[in-house]
C-alpha cells in the first residue's frame, strides 16, 4: 500500500469510528455490531503502526471513547477510566499470557464475566453515595447520580463503616435485564417508537432520560468489577470485591481465579453456552491480574492497562430463509411485519419467526419473501434479522407492501404522520378486546370492579363480549356459567356495570381506549365540547386548537370517528345509559376561570378526587406549570412543577389554603 492510498484509508476509518462513537455515546442509537466495531478500529490501529507519520492526538486509538453528554454537567474522572484490550481467540489470550508472564512470572488471574452494559464509576464519601459519573472520553465524563440513584442494587449508604472505605470509588457496568427489555421494546413499538437494537442500548439510553423517575421504571441494574485505587491494606482485587460484597456491592460473578492461561480458556470455553441460560447479556469475559503489585509492575498505556483484558466471544450469527411475511396485530391496535423463517438453531433454541418491528425497518433491510437473512438474538433472546444475503436472493422477489386493512378485523390502518407504526383502530378488534376491555373498566375509566384480565379473558374467549357495549347486556344466567363465577359474584359483576353507567364523560371517553386521549386530555375535551356528539362533528383543526390538546390527539380522535364500528359502539354505549355528555353541576362556580396544577401527595385527596372537586367549582385542572397557571397546590414531596412555579412567579397554596378555596375550611 503507498502512503498516499494508507493515508486516505485512515481518514476514513477515523471519520467511520467517529460516526459509529458517535451514535453510540452521544444518540445511543448504534447501527453495527461490536465486533464490526472492533474490527474496524483493528484496522486503522494496523495502518497506524505501519504509518506512524499520520498518528495525530485526535485519532480514535489516541483516546478512549466517545465524548459526553451535553444535557449533564461534567465530571473530571480522578483515575481514568480505560477500556480494556479485546481478543477474540485463545491464541491471542496465551500471547496476553506470555507478556505477562515476562514481567511477573507467576501470575494469578481473576476472571469475571463481560457484562454488556454501559460503564460507570460510583463514588462515595463518609460511606455514602455521592456522586455517580459515565466514562465519557475516559477523562471526563456525564454527573448521573441521580439517575443512578434510582438503581436497587447500588447501595445509597453502605452497610458497615469499615476503616479504609471512607472515601473510595468502585466501578462496574449498568445494564437491563433481559426481560425488561422484552418489555419495554414492547412498549415503544405499540407507541410508535423506535426499538432498542439491544439491553445496552438500551440502558445507554435510559441513563441519559433527564427524569429519574422515567429511570426508575426501567429497572435498571449494577455489578461491580472494580475499585480503581485501592484501600490501604489491601493487596488482591479478590480480597477487596469480597469485602464490597459485604458493604452491599453485587459483584460481578463468578469472580473465579487461576494460576494458568489453560485453566482460564477452560472457563471461557464452559462460558460460551451457559451464557446463554443468564437473564442479563454476557459478551465475554474479563481476565486481570489478582495482585496489585503485580498490576504495579505491568502498568498502562494511554488507552488500556497491560495486566488486563477482554476475551469477547464470536456473535452468534445464522443464515436461514424467509418463507413469508405477514402482520401481526399487538393488543393496542399496532400491526407489526414479522418474518416467517426456515427453523434455525440459535443461541440455544430453535428460531422460526424475526420481527421486523415497522415499514422503515422493512425498507431499511429490502427484505422479501425467498430472500436468505442473517439471524442473530437482541439481547439473546429477541431474533433479529442482521441483513439480507442479497446475492443469494431468487429472481422474480417483490418488495414487502403494508396490508390497506387489518388482517384480524378488516378495518382500514392508519398512519399518524409523525411515527413509523401503522395501527388499527377498530376499539372492537378482537386482537386487542382484552387489553381494551381491562382499561375500560379501570379505576380511572369505568371503574368496573371485578373486571379484570382473567374475566376478560373469559368473556372474550366465550364469545359474550365482542365490544365494550356487549359489557351491559350480560345476564347472570350467562356468568353463572364462567369458570369460578358463582351468583354471588355475578350480581357482583352487574352492579359494577350498572354503577359504572354514572361515570361521567370524560371518564368514558378515557375509557374507549383512544390513542394519546389520557385522563387529562379526556377532560379537557370533555369541558370544551360537553358531549361525544359535538367532539364527532367537529373539525380535526378545531380540536387541535384546544388548549392543552394539540394535532396528534386531534388526527387520533378523527382517526377513531372515521371507523363505522367505533360509531356503532358508541351509539350502543348511548342506549345502554352511559354518560356521553358532561352534566352541568348545580351550585355555584367560585373557581370558575381558575387553572390549577398539582404537585406532590395531597393528604386529604387523592389527585383524582381533587381534580374533580376542582372542575365541580368550575376550574380547570393543568398537567404543566405555564404563566397562565393561576395556583399550583403543593403537596408532601413535590416534583419539579414546584420550581417552575417559582420561577415563573405563579402562586403556590399549600393544602390548607386548596380547602380553603373550595370552601371546606
Amino acid at each position: 500500500m503507498t502512503r498516499e492510498k494508507a493515508r486516505q484509508e485512515i481518514e476514513r476509518l477515523r471519520r467511520e469510528i467517529e460516526e459509529h462513537n458517535y451514535r453510540y455515546y452521544v444518540l445511543a442509537q448504534p447501527v453495527i455490531s461490536d465486533y464490526e466495531y472492533d474490527q474496524l478500529v483493528k484496522r486503522l490501529e494496523e495502518l497506524e503502526r505501519q504509518f506512524p507519520e499520520f498518528i495525530t492526538p485526535d485519532s480514535p486509538t489516541q483516546r478512549v471513547g466517545g465524548e459526553p453528554l451535553k444535557e449533564f454537567a461534567t465530571v473530571t474522572h480522578e483515575i481514568p477510566m480505560l477500556s480494556l484490550d479485546n481478543t477474540y481467540n485463545y491464541d491471542e489470550l496465551r500471547e496476553f499470557d506470555s507478556r505477562v508472564r515476562k514481567v511477573v512470572p507467576r501470575p494469578v488471574y481473576l476472571v469475571q464475566q463481560k457484562i454488556d452494559g454501559v460503564a460507570v464509576a460510583l463514588r462515595y464519601e463518609n460511606f455514602r453515595f455521592v456522586l455517580g459519573a459515565t466514562r465519557g472520553d475516559g477523562l471526563h465524563g456525564d454527573d448521573i447520580t441521580q439517575n443512578l440513584r434510582t438503581i436497587n442494587t447500588i447501595p445509597l449508604r453502605l452497610r458497615q463503616e469499615r476503616p479504609g472505605f471512607e472515601r473510595f470509588e468502585v466501578r462496574g457496568e449498568v445494564y437491563l435485564p433481559r426481560q425488561e427489555f422484552v418489555r419495554l421494546n414492547e412498549e415503544r413499538e405499540e407507541e410508535g417508537q423506535p426499538v432498542f437494537a439491544n439491553p445496552r442500548n438500551a440502558a445507554a439510553g435510559t441513563l441519559k432520560l433527564l427524569d429519574p423517575r422515567e429511570v426508575r421504571k426501567r429497572k435498571l441494574e449494577c455489578f461491580i468489577h472494580t475499585v480503581p485505587r485501592p484501600p490501604q491494606g489491601y493487596e488482591r482485587d479478590s480480597e477487596t470485591i469480597r469485602v464490597l460484597q459485604e458493604l452491599g456491592f453485587r459483584i460481578t460473578p463468578p469472580s473465579v481465579l487461576f494460576d494458568s492461561i489453560e485453566g482460564v480458556i477452560e472457563f471461557c470455553r464452559k462460558w460460551e453456552g451457559e451464557r446463554h441460560s443468564l437473564p442479563y447479556d454476557v459478551d465475554g469475559m474479563v481476565i486481570k491480574l489478582d495482585r496489585y503489585a503485580d498490576r504495579e509492575e505491568l502498568g498502562t498505556t494511554e488507552k488500556s492497562p497491560r495486566w488486563a483484558v477482554a476475551f469477547k466471544y464470536p456473535p452468534e450469527e445464522k443464515e436461514t430463509r424467509v418463507k413469508r411475511i405477514f402482520v401481526n396485530v399487538g393488543r393496542l391496535g399496532t400491526v407489526t411485519p414479522v418474518a416467517e423463517l426456515e427453523p434455525v438453531f440459535l443461541s440455544g433454541t430453535t428460531v422460526t419467526h424475526a420481527t421486523l418491528h415497522n415499514m422503515d425497518e422493512v425498507e431499511r433491510l429490502d427484505v422479501r419473501e425467498g430472500d436468505t437473512v442473517v439471524v442473530h438474538k437482541a439481547g439473546e433472546i429477541i431474533p433479529q434479522i442482521l441483513r439480507v444475503v442479497k446475492e443469494k436472493r431468487p429472481a422474480g422477489t417483490k418488495k414487502f407492501r403494508m396490508p390497506e386493512r387489518c388482517p384480524v378485523c378488516n378495518t382500514r390502518l392508519f398512519k399518524e404522520a409523525d411515527e413509523v407504526a401503522w395501527r388499527c383502530v377498530n376499539a372492537s378488534c378482537p386482537a386487542q378486546l382484552v387489553a381494551r376491555l381491562i382499561h375500560f373498566g379501570s379505576r380511572q375509566a369505568l371503574d368496573i370492579e371485578g373486571l379484570g384480565e382473567k374475566l376478560a379473558q373469559q368473556l372474550v374467549g366465550t364469545g359474550l363480549v365482542r365490544n365494550f357495549a356487549d359489557l351491559y347486556e350480560l345476564t347472570e344466567e350467562q356468568l353463572v356459567k364462567l369458570e369460578r363465577m358463582g351468583k354471588k359474584s355475578a350480581a357482583n359483576l352487574l352492579a359494577a356495570l350498572e354503577r359504572s353507567k354514572s361515570r361521567p364523560f370524560s371518564r368514558v371517553l378515557y375509557g374507549l381506549g383512544i390513542r394519546h386521549i389520557g385522563i387529562h386530555a379526556a377532560r379537557l375535551l370533555a369541558q370544551h365540547f360537553g358531549s361525544i356528539d359535538r367532539l364527532m362533528r367537529a373539525r380535526e383543526e378545531e380540536i387541535a386548537q384546544v388548549p392543552g390538546i394539540g394535532p396528534a390527539v386531534a388526527q387520533s380522535l378523527k382517526n377513531f370517528f372515521a371507523d363505522r364500528e367505533n360509531v356503532e359502539l358508541i351509539n350502543r354505549l348511548k342506549r345502554a345509559g352511559l354518560q356521553l355528555a358532561e352534566k352541568s353541576a348545580a351550585g355555584p362556580k367560585p373557581l370558575a376561570g381558575k387553572r390549577f396544577v398539582l404537585t406532590g401527595t395531597l393528604e386529604h385527596f387523592t389527585r383524582e378526587a381533587a381534580t374533580e372537586k376542582i372542575l365541580a367549582l368550575g376550574g380547570t385542572v393543568s398537567s404543566s406549570v405555564s404563566r397562565n397557571t393561576d395556583y399550583v397546590v403543593v403537596g408532601r414531596d413535590p416534583g419539579s412543577k414546584l420550581d417552575k412555579a417559582r420561577q415563573l412567579g405563579v402562586k403556590t397554596i399549600d393544602e390548607s389554603e386548596f380547602l380553603r378555596l373550595l370552601g371546606e375550611q
